[in-house]
């Protein structure tokens, strides 16, 4: 039985990036808006009924791997070692994905390019990332026996997060989370310039 599972469960995610891969490459090439859904199930080679099992909406297609992105955030705090703050990993976190883009700058050029010029996929976006806010700010909170909608959480999870956007529009992207999470972690009086 748990080899019929597993089976399963590998075609499940064989289909699913089938289909992201097929969304992206399409999307790429002739615009988010020219391409339907029927054109990336078929480019796929499944029914449209299929394609919705694994993706709600079509802007969801480009963003396959968030749940895995919302997992790695709330793991950074959760999995830290005790002698490692929640800001500390955070900050760690971050600068390991601007590694991996660094590997594959061209191609997330690309989709950044792709986000950035559709207004569908600008407002998707901002509401997947807000989506890992709220997990990053819970887990901050149980982190410090806090309530789930504590403020200081809520607000350290967005300023965490927001370091990505900064770093994209830093000519030293690694320096600028750098910047924030010093700021983060020690606040402004003891990173502004004394006259």
């Amino acid at each position: 039985m748990t080899e019929t599972m597993g089976r399963r469960e590998r075609k499940k995610a064989a289909t699913r990036k089938a289909l992201a891969d097929a969304a992206l490459e399409l999307f790429l090439e002739h615009g988010f808006d020219k391409v339907s859904i029927r054109d990336v199930a078929e480019a796929a080679d499944v029914s449209t009924t299929t394609l919705f099992k694994h993706f709600p909406s079509k802007e969801a297609l480009l963003f396959d791997m968030d749940p895995d992105i919302e997992s790695a955030l709330v793991a950074a705090v959760r999995e830290r070692s005790p002698d490692t703050s929640a800001v500390e990993a955070l900050r760690t976190h971050m600068l390991g994905a601007r590694s991996f883009k660094t590997e594959h700058e061209e191609q997330i050029a690309a989709f950044q390019r792709l986000v950035h010029s559709t207004p569908a996929l600008i407002d998707y976006h901002r509401g997947m990332w807000m989506r890992h806010e709220r997990a990053l700010a819970e887990a901050l909170a149980a982190d410090i026996g806090a309530p789930a909608d504590d403020p200081a959480c809520a607000a350290l999870a967005h300023l965490a997060l927001e370091t990505r956007a900064l770093a994209g529009t830093s000519p030293s992207p690694e320096a600028a989370v750098d910047a924030a999470f010093d700021l983060l972690e020690r606040g402004w009086e003891s990173v502004r310039p004394r006259d």
